[in-house]
């Protein structure tokens, strides 16, 4: 993984020297594994002067205390905006031209925060000439778990060919503190873990998609049904490729 971690660091050097020299790299930070070591990648890469973290709780958010303590060891400017209230409006909006209250339906209020908070960080993205860090692992992209247009967005994908599992080795590499490396996978809006969500551990998932060894074949039948119906919501982007020179 120290390999991978050197190779990933140049990868994001090079993308950002073709892509968007002198610009900023734009990073969500959830508090999380996954957003946590992007953004340490993206400081061991462009220097902490130039990376900018966004906080974006909705309302009352029980976690944020990782996402400040991230963005203090990191060193890194960051802003705070509170999503609740464009998040409420545009329900209210909908509602009042549909009649009926777009939070009964779980596919409205699961996705669209998400969907408001990428827009957010490329409102930040347009206004410090930066890009966009798409945040999602393997793990979440082979299994379709993310936003079409949320989290799934971004301008260049640093860690989108490791999985959870690997995030974790690699966040260990760049010197993480373990609390951000154990911190309980969750979307932050269900209450509800990653895992009790998509009924299986990332430890079986990883396994499964490194290996193609799994015991459980109702979790197998479930994953493969998965990976087979949620492929469209990748977003094409520079994604670090594991292993590539």
């Amino acid at each position: 993984m120290k390999n991978e971690k050197e190779k990933v660091i140049e990868w994001i050097k090079k993308y950002f020297e073709e892509n968007g020299k002198n610009c900023k790299a734009v990073v969500g930070i959830s508090g999380g594994t996954d957003s946590s070591v992007a953004a340490a990648l993206c400081v061991a890469a462009l220097g902490r002067e130039n990376v900018i973290g966004v906080l974006m709780p909705k309302g009352m958010q029980h976690d944020i205390d990782y996402s400040k303590k991230l963005v203090e060891f990191l060193k890194i400017k960051h802003y705070e905006i509170n999503v609740e209230k464009p998040v409420n409006d545009l329900k209210e909006l909908i509602s009042q031209q549909t009649g009926v209250n777009p939070d009964e339906f779980d596919a409205y209020k699961t996705n669209q925060p998400a969907r408001i908070r990428m827009a957010v960080l490329y409102g930040i993205s347009a206004i410090v000439g930066g890009r966009v860090a798409n945040t999602c692992n393997l793990s979440e992209d082979f299994v379709g778990y993310s936003t079409k247009f949320g989290d799934a967005a971004g301008d260049f994908s640093p860690i989108s060919d490791f999985t959870k599992t690997e995030v974790r080795k690699l966040g260990a590499e760049l010197g993480l503190p373990e609390m951000f490396l154990k911190k309980v996978p969750e979307d932050g809006m269900s209450g509800k873990s990653d895992e009790e969500k998509l009924g299986f551990s990332y430890e079986v998932l990883d396994e499964y998609i490194r290996t193609g060894n799994i015991s459980d074949l109702r979790i197998k039948e479930k994953i493969d049904y998965l990976h087979k119906i949620n492929l469209h919501k990748i977003l094409p982007m520079p994604s670090y490729k594991k292993g590539e020179k």
